[in-house]
């Protein structure tokens, strides 16, 4: 069976996407995030999506899902790498990607998600001092 491979970094995934999603692919890909996500405690996943120049609605709500299932488990998720055409399409599908931030490239998107990890470590620890 076909897997996109994610890697760890630290408290962070990283998933770059490098095939033509499909829909079974991106099943098996949400599955698989939450499983990490859940087993390494992660506190972010940057989803490199640079390689995909078309987005179906199928996609872009399992890119939505993910998201939410992130936030679920405690963590950010940002997608980074979008082709024009990808972001035309979903406007144009009416998707807004709820909870998904978006950062231009990869560097960008780690350093999105170190800020907001920050936050929160900062939030919880107001909340603990109290």
């Amino acid at each position: 069976m076909e897997r996109i491979p994610i890697l760890r970094m630290g408290s962070l995934l990283l998933v770059t996407i490098q095939v033509d999603m499909h829909d079974q692919l991106a099943m098996t890909l949400q599955d698989d995030l939450t499983t990490a996500i859940a087993k390494y405690d992660s506190r972010g996943v940057l989803i490199d999506i640079s390689s995909l120049e078309i987005v179906d609605s199928f996609i872009g709500r399992m890119l939505a899902n993910i998201a939410a299932m992130s936030r679920v488990l405690d963590a950010h998720t940002v997608l980074v790498g979008m082709q024009p055409a990808v972001a035309i399409t979903l406007v144009e599908l009416g998707m807004s990607l709820p909870g998904v931030r978006t950062a231009l490239n990869v560097e960008s998107g780690m350093e999105l998600l170190h800020s907001l990890d920050d936050r929160q470590g900062a939030e919880d620890g107001d909340a603990a001092e109290v």
